[in-house]
């Protein structure tokens, strides 16, 4: 019986280095699978949220329009949304929350344009690069008018 005890207490001492090493091996192994894919998922979520604040900017302009009779001008811009621009009559803003236009999520102003370059508005973001063009994260986002 003294035998059996100390066989137990011996097998309960820990894990083995081997044991430690596969774990950490295992562990590793799945980091480099799941890694990126949530690095991926995390760069198209910017991407949706600069679709969704572009609808919601068309949105605020067509309350807008409703309320001057005509949407802002270029050089009026995005601001007129949340500040009266000049003497214009009907002003009924602002109509965003907040002081101040959005940024898209990368830290850059949205471009705005009227007539746009295919005549209706255009609500525009160069993406994650800044520049105009490129694919994936950096390809521009603007609205569908």
């Amino acid at each position: 019986m003294c035998l059996f005890s100390r066989r137990s207490k011996a097998a309960e001492g820990g894990f083995t280095l081997v044991e430690l090493l596969v774990v950490l091996a295992i562990l590793t192994l799945l980091a480099g699978l799941v890694g990126p894919r949530l690095l991926g998922q995390l760069g198209g979520a910017k991407s949706k949220t600069a679709a969704v604040q572009i609808s919601d900017l068309e949105k605020a302009l067509e309350i807008y329009k409703l309320d001057v009779g005509r949407f802002p001008s270029t050089n009026e811009g995005l601001e007129a949304l949340v500040k009266r621009p000049g003497t214009v009559g009907g002003w009924n803003g602002p109509y965003l929350k907040g002081s101040s236009v959005p940024v898209d999520p990368w830290g850059n102003a949205y471009k705005y344009a009227n007539p746009g370059p295919n005549g209706g508005l255009e609500i525009l973001s160069l993406g994650g690069d800044g520049a105009p063009g490129g694919e994936g994260e950096n390809a521009d986002i603007r609205n569908t008018q």
